[in-house]
Formats: structure tokens, sequence, C-alpha cells
């Protein structure tokens, strides 16, 4: 529901084999030894196949950044599967296309390709980073390749839900907010035709302000969601809907000066070079230029880093850079577009300031896709 598509191995005919070599590896291992029943001491799950020392692995290779608390790991079946699904994982990575894959049935992980092996991201949350630890050491210990070196960690904060009546999960949670964005726009523009076209509407919408939500706070913090918040509604300036909303009003303007000029009323836009930007003197055309387009591929750098060779094992993913940049954004091209009229009378006089205008405002709708596409959302052509 949230167009997250996560390609699984855990179907894969070639899973037993992996289990079995890891099992074998296991054998080899110097790390490993049998598990002891102690006289006394609570009797060990029956799918334990023996105890790895972790411990003295970090310190033998001079991991730096592990929890200082790993020791012995009892390793079991379900605990071999899961290795063996991020084994499957990696071998589906390619080169040219950095995939996104599962580490488990409980975990997610990003494979980046850096010629010819890949950077491992594990993103995991901070209640499981202890034991998405330990498997990143068995992994290490049983699979000691080029790519198992390059592990690292984002660790994300708790997600908690305030005065909730009843637990609450992910699928109910979409469903919430789906209904609350249906009601807001309903609220706006008054009764929606059940047609295809605004069930789209709505779940675009809905993707957004759940991505806005979630993605607005920096990943180690916790995020308090307030189920009854109205700030998911189309009118709150600080929400995924409202930035939706704002790109479908540039969407909106080109298509409509699209058709205006198919009909005669408007020459076509004439290349950049042949125009005279010195008719830009409203200070919001300098604001969009100076505050957004020109910085954007700094916000961009700021937002995508993952320094894979820093020391250490834990990373930061700065997703809110970019939420925050679009929300700000909007807010300013919203205020200018309600200021401005952009497409005038069509009298020559006025087409070169009418011509330099659209051209600026292309590149800011330029801006808003490539913001959008890295949050993973299709931008809206109308609402």
């Amino acid at each position: 529901q949230l167009r997250i598509d996560w390609p699984c191995s855990s179907g894969s005919s070639a899973l037993p084999d992996a289990i079995s070599a890891l099992k074998q590896a296991l054998g080899r291992s110097p790390c490993a030894a049998v598990c002891e029943q102690v006289p006394g001491a609570a009797a060990l799950p029956k799918d334990v196949i023996c105890k790895v020392h972790l411990k003295s692995f970090v310190e033998q290779q001079g991991l730096v950044g592990y929890d200082p608390n790993l020791d012995v790991l009892l390793v079991t079946e379900g605990k071999l599967r899961s290795l063996a699904e991020l084994q499957q994982a990696v071998l589906q990575c390619t080169v040219s296309n950095p995939v996104a894959l599962p580490a488990s049935r409980f975990r997610d992980l990003i494979f980046f390709c850096q010629g010819q092996c890949c950077s491992i991201v594990h993103v995991v949350s901070c209640e499981e980073e202890f034991q998405q630890q330990q498997l990143d050491l068995l992994w290490r210990i049983l699979d000691p390749g080029a790519h198992t070196a390059l592990q690292k960690h984002l660790v994300c904060g708790p997600v908690k839900v305030t005065n909730p009546s009843s637990p609450i999960g992910a699928d109910q949670y979409f469903q919430l907010r789906k209904r609350q964005m249906y009601e807001a726009s309903v609220m706006k523009y008054g009764e929606l035709a059940q047609d295809e076209a605004w069930t789209e509407v709505i779940d675009t919408l809905t993707v957004a302000a759940i991505r806005f939500e979630m993605l607005s706070t920096a990943h180690r913090s916790q995020i308090t969601l307030d189920l009854e918040d109205s700030s998911i509604s189309t009118k709150g300036t600080k929400s995924g809907a409202f930035v939706m909303y704002n790109c479908a009003r540039l969407a909106t303007l080109f298509d409509t000066y699209q058709r205006a000029v198919e009909r005669g009323t408007y020459p076509s836009l004439p290349p950049a070079s042949d125009l005279n930007f010195s008719c830009l003197r409203e200070e919001g055309e300098w604001l969009l230029l100076f505050n957004y387009l020109l910085p954007f591929p700094e916000v961009l750098q700021q937002a995508a880093q993952l320094p894979s060779s820093s020391k250490g094992i834990r990373i930061t993913a700065n997703t809110e850079t970019v939420c925050k940049f679009l929300i700000q954004l909007s807010m300013d091209f919203s205020s200018y577009y309600n200021r401005v009229h952009i497409l005038g009378e069509p009298f020559p006089h006025l087409f070169d300031q009418m011509f330099a205008r659209l051209r600026l405002l292309g590149a800011v709708r330029d801006m808003f896709h490539s913001a959008l596409a890295t949050l993973h959302l299709p931008p809206l052509s109308q609402i």
C-alpha cells in the first residue's frame, strides 16, 4: 500500500543448500563450539546447533562500534535460515542495478553496489539492533567474503501512538489515514466521484502524508503519531498532502498554458537563451532561485550520503532534510503563486515576463519531481 516492493528470497530453491553450507562452515569455524547442558541450568532450546563466541571474534578482527555486551550466540536453525536469505539476496544484487531486499522475514536490508561487491545497510529498529549485530557478526564468521566486511547499521527510533484505544498495525494505520484524507478532501472539494481517478489521488495523498509523517523526523529519534491529528488534512502546510497539492498546481499551470498555445492564444515557450530574465523583479522569484533552485544539489547530497568508509558500524540517512526542504518550498511557492498572476493577458508586450516566469517555474516543477523521487513519490498531475 505504501508502494514499496520487497523482493523475497525465502522461496528460493537454493536455500536448503545454502543452509547446509552454513552448517558445514560452522563445523570448521574456530569460533564455534558444541553446546553442553549445564546441570541445574535451564534446558537449551531444541533447535540450538552450537554456540559461537562473538566477543573474541570482534577482538581478534579489531572491529569497532559493536555492542560491548555481545558475547556468546546460540546458533539456531532460524538464524541460519535468515543468514542464508541474506546470502541469496546479495547474489541477486547486480553491479549496475542496486536493489532493496529483505534481510529476513523481520528485518530489512538495502544493498548498494560498489564495484564487484555490495555495501550492506541493515535498517533496523532500536529494539532489534542487538540481535541484528549478532546476525552481522555470524555472517562475517561463516562467510568471510568481501561483501560481509562492508556491513553498516542504520538504526531507527521507536514509533509511539498517543492514546491508542487498541493496538494498531500498519494496515489499520494506513486505512485510518486514508479515511482521514478522503474526509479532508471532501471538505475541501465537495463530494468526490467514486471513480478510479479519485481513488488513485487519495491513495497517493495518503502515501505522501504517511511518508512525510515518518521521514520528517530524524530516523534515530522517536516518532509520536497522533491518530486524531488534523494536520493530516489537505489544508495543513506541514504535510505531504500540501506538498503534493502544490506540485499538482504547477502541473495544472503548464497544462493550461499548453492548451492555450494549441488554441493560438499564446506563442510557444522560447528557449531559455532567448529570454530576458531581467523581467523577474518579484522578491518571491529571487527567493525561489536563491533559497531553493541553487542549493538543491547540496540538499540532495546531505540527504543521501551514507559514509560506508567511516569508522564504526552506524550510519545516518537524513531523510528529514528533503522533507523539510519540500515543505518550505511549497509554502514559499504557494505564497508567490497566490500573489502573482503567471498567465496574463495575451498581449505581446507582456510575453517576455510571462515566458521568464514560466521558465523559472518549470525549473521549480522539475525540482519538485526530483525531490519527490528521492522519497519514491510520484508527482500528481492534478487534484
